[in-house]
């Protein structure tokens, strides 16, 4: 009687393998929950969800190499590196529960990663449980204590002005660019922690940021950075106003998005005649763009 293979490997024998491998992650995924407002996720409902929505991007064993991933130009999350750039946590932390459901309901911009907010609270708070059992670091470790964001004070002329100053002094023009569309003179120079080429943010594109779209969001980032990237945390140089000030300005160079600061930057001559040059112009069907 002949006994069926794969790969020359004993069916019986290859079962067993893969069996074995799993015992780890089966364990962690007995005791992992989460725990996000009103729901508790359960890990072994959230891998019901995983295989059925996530593993094609990030893999069967979470690590990024699903097979969709070569095809896209921003690689997955890697699950198992649990690195994470949407965080309210500092820099080298984990992230909160709350980070990652937040994630899944908001979609990463500029990447193939949606909005799941499609699936129930229930859902993605089991979907979360599932991709901690990925990591050996949530067994080991606690996510970080989320930074503290005062009020914003008031929008002035004054603190425009300011954040321009500090976008100079910090250099941020090296990457992001003097109008803030991403092509400064590193920005084709730029990896990721995996070596993967890494676009800086394009402000003039859009309104959303990478981890959000209000002015607490764009705070946020300052403070935390977006680990894995190369944009760093600034906590331990810039001082609370002076985050405030950089968001400020920042908003002037979304000159698609009519927000209050970019308005009151326009109310000036020096605005008026910078926002002017940064705008797109052109044909309607983008024939002389520039």
């Amino acid at each position: 009687m002949r006994t069926l293979t794969t790969n020359s490997v004993p069916i019986f024998i290859f079962s067993a393998l893969l069996v074995i491998s799993f015992l780890p992650a089966r364990a962690a995924a007995q005791t992992m929950e989460t725990h996000v407002g009103k729901w508790t996720g359960n890990a072994e409902a959230g891998k019901q969800l995983y295989f059925r929505y996530c593993w094609g991007c990030h893999g069967f064993r979470g690590d990024g190499t699903g097979e969709n991933a070569p095809y896209q130009n921003i690689l997955p999350r890697d699950f198992v590196a649990a690195k994470y750039k949407c965080r309210s946590t500092p820099t080298g932390t984990l992230p909160t529960d709350k980070d990652l459901f937040d994630t899944l309901e908001r979609g990463i911009v500029n990447s193939n990663m949606p909005s799941w907010i499609t699936l129930t609270g229930q859902n993605r708070a089991d979907l979360i449980a599932f991709i901690k059992t990925f990591s050996p670091r949530w067994l080991a470790e606690k996510p970080g204590d989320p930074i503290q964001i005062p009020p914003e004070p008031k929008l002035t002329l004054g603190s425009i002005k300011r954040g321009a100053a500090l976008f100079q002094k910090l250099e941020c023009f090296k990457c992001h660019g003097q109008s803030g569309r991403g092509d400064g003179p590193s920005a084709s120079t730029l990896t990721d922690d995996s070596e993967q080429p890494i676009r800086p943010f394009n402000f003039a594109a859009g309104s959303r940021f990478k981890c959000g779209s209000s002015n607490e969001d764009l705070y946020r980032i300052f403070n935390t950075g977006l680990d894995g990237t190369p944009m760093p945390s600034f906590a331990d140089v810039v001082k609370p106003d002076e985050a405030w000030d950089l968001v400020h300005y920042l908003r002037t160079l979304q000159v698609a998005r009519k927000s209050p600061e970019l308005t009151m930057w326009e109310s000036t001559k020096e605005g008026e005649a910078l926002v002017a040059a940064q705008k797109p112009h052109g044909t309607p069907t983008g024939s002389g763009v520039r």
